[in-house]
């Protein structure tokens, strides 16, 4: 296939997390100082051109996230068929493990997460070199929907914050089962240097940004370079503030260090507490019990950050008792209004290349892959289980639509799930639902199965 030192290149990404997508960013910094010609479209917020697809030679769709995927194969047959001459790339860490069923719907190239070298070498440029790292740039934002069009953040008090999206690290340490990236980076991270990520931060800043949401998998991966980008981002912005992902382990672990989150201006911390059952816990391989959800919970508070946990409740090995437990410590806890009401309703997500299909007579509940779901289809030893979860994740989409409060919505779940275990349904104190805490518009989950709002949205906009 004939290369192009001047190319047209359309990047497309299905759906980003409500985000300003870095995904599409960070090509186009790369790909616009060599003279190509890049349009950008983020299909959560617009729409495909309905004519001249076929001018573009090269059309990349990022595959970051798997309901990302399952919007782009959709689409895929149709930029196709309209873009014949394209060289139709996907790329992300979705994409290496759904080649087979890329490559039939059309694509030409598929590149996993790292993949800024082949995709210069693609566009003219000198080709890959597997022993050189990943040249990281300043992401190029200039043609994507204002700031002010993505998820905000909401204030306890009622008000709201524009926010920016950086990362500051690439990969993760860890090997946790259920984690797409554990396939593709094998316990590896790496670290974007700090001066590309405060200029991305200031970039944003400018737009109107007051608030920064570090997408890194883990922020203490590497937790001397994480508090060297926000000494740099604080004496910078002092009244900026923002948000970080990072796991129970290293919250433990990193507790000496809370208090400076906080100073730098830390308001919440994300972490994929995923189950508080030990024996679920440890098919997951988190690293983590349940005690230590509870001991993380207070530290942070002690530091006077904000917690927002997220779980993935309905795994092949979850009980309806244990379903309740869940409930239960949640509200003992104090978490109902730190937890997306979605987050206690979601199914455990099996991809290709899992590292669940590790656990020994794992794979052998599992049904063949199918590419419906993109995933292999699991089903509850007891099936009032698989019901249960059916009827709250229709109980949580309604409760969003019709605008109700997190307590409200918890209390659609507790009731649910009590009667599907015939139990009677305790009554619901009404300060139990803990502090209102900075939380973003835009629900952050991964590992789970999207929910059929999602995939209409990501419909709509393809």
């Amino acid at each position: 296939m004939p290369y192009h030192w001047h190319m047209k290149i359309l990047l497309v990404s299905p759906y980003e997390l409500g985000r300003q997508p870095f995904s599409l960013a960070h090509v186009a910094g790369l790909l616009r100082p060599r003279g190509h010609e890049v349009v950008l479209i983020d299909l959560a917020q617009g729409s495909l051109p309905r004519e001249g697809l076929e001018t573009f030679d090269l059309i990349g769709v990022a595959l970051g996230m798997h309901t990302a995927t399952r919007i782009a194969v959709s689409l895929l047959p149709m930029l196709r068929r309209k873009a014949p001459r394209a060289i139709l790339v996907c790329y992300g860490v979705y994409a290496p493990p759904n080649r087979g069923l890329l490559e039939g719907l059309g694509v030409n190239v598929v590149l996993g997460p790292e993949f800024e070298n082949e995709l210069t070498a693609l566009t003219g440029g000198d080709g890959p070199d597997h022993g050189v790292k990943v040249r990281f740039v300043v992401p190029d934002r200039k043609g994507l929907p204002g700031l002010a069009h993505y998820a905000h953040l909401q204030l306890p008090g009622g008000g709201r914050k524009t926010v920016g999206f950086v990362e500051a690290s690439r990969g993760c340490k860890y090997l946790c089962r259920h984690c797409p990236l554990v396939p593709v980076y094998e316990g590896r991270f790496r670290a974007i240097p700090r001066e590309l990520v405060i200029a991305d931060a200031e970039q944003q800043i400018a737009e109107g940004a007051t608030h920064l949401s570090f997408g890194d998998p883990d922020f203490l991966n590497g937790p001397t370079h994480a508090l060297r980008v926000l000494e740099a981002f604080h004496e910078r912005w002092p009244q900026a503030t923002f948000d970080a992902t990072i796991k129970i382990s290293h919250i433990l672990a990193h507790r000496d260090l809370l208090p400076r989150l906080r100073e730098y201006g830390c308001l919440f911390i994300t972490t994929a507490a995923e189950s508080f059952d030990d024996t679920i816990l440890g098919f997951l391989d988190k690293g983590h019990t349940g005690q230590d959800i509870d001991q993380a919970v207070a530290l942070a508070r002690q530091a006077g950050i904000a917690i927002a946990p997220t779980f993935v409740p309905f795994t092949p090995w979850t009980t309806l008792e244990g379903y309740i437990d869940l409930l239960t410590r949640v509200r003992d806890l104090g978490l109902i209004n730190s937890v997306s009401p979605i987050q206690l309703a979601i199914r455990l997500l099996v991809p290709q290349g899992s590292y669940l299909l590790r656990i020994p007579g794992f794979p052998d509940r599992l049904q063949p892959f199918t590419e419906a779901i993109l995933g292999y289809p699991w089903a509850s030893l007891d099936p009032r289980v698989d019901t249960l979860q059916a009827r709250l994740q229709s109980w949580v989409e309604h409760a969003e639509g019709e605008g109700l409060d997190r307590l409200s919505a918890f209390a659609g779940l507790w009731r649910l799930a009590h009667e599907a275990a015939g139990r009677e349904v305790p009554q619901l104190a009404a300060d139990c639902a803990g502090p209102h805490i900075p939380r973003l518009s835009e629900p952050w989950y991964c590992c789970a199965e999207p929910t059929t709002a999602q995939l209409a949205r990501g419909a709509v906009g393809a």
